[in-house]
């Protein structure tokens, strides 16, 4: 008799994955968080920028008629059409979204939230989107300070009522 090294298929299936979003089927924030070092260690060593996008979607603002508000997975779905293979999007705690773009720099970052929030306008979502972007080297130098320069710029971006993209302010 040999000694089963994996589970059962039935036995794997009814563990629930812990680093998923069940709903978009996106990693979650605590896999975002864990990556975050590891990547900037990469870009540190190859001398290449990392960016940080942390993104609200949100649909039509109080008072505006609600026919077909975005869902977390029509926004996931976006991310994956919009995303490089290279490139890590992320479901975050309070229905955000966090991206960990690989050899781009905040101006290539900025572009790809376009086209993103291009993606989404084709589709005919009914939504609004506001992001924070911060690079290393440009706008920080560690992880932590890297993802709090992020947080940041998402925050004066979602205290404007309509869309809007903020870069980090360089430290």
């Amino acid at each position: 008799m040999t000694a089963q090294i994996h589970p059962k298929r039935d036995e794997k299936e009814a563990v629930p994955n812990r680093l998923r979003d069940p709903e978009t089927g996106l990693y979650n924030e605590v896999f975002f968080t864990a990556s975050v070092p590891s990547r900037l260690a990469s870009a540190k060593r190859a001398l290449r920028p990392l960016s940080i996008v942390l993104l609200a979607v949100g649909g039509p603002q109080p008072g505006e008629v609600d026919d077909g508000a975005i869902t977390g997975r029509e926004v996931a779905y976006g991310l994956l059409r919009t995303l490089r293979e290279s490139d890590l999007a992320c479901r975050l705690e309070r229905g955000r979204f966090g991206l960990l773009l690989d050899e781009t720099a905040s101006e290539g970052a900025v572009l790809t939230v376009d086209r993103f929030r291009a993606l989404l306008d084709e589709q005919g979502a009914r939504h609004h989107l506001w992001a924070g972007v911060s690079t290393y080297p440009t706008h920080a130098l560690d992880s932590t300070s890297l993802l709090l320069a992020a947080e940041a710029a998402i925050r004066d971006a979602m205290a404007w009522r309509q869309s809007r993209i903020e870069l980090a302010t360089v430290t």
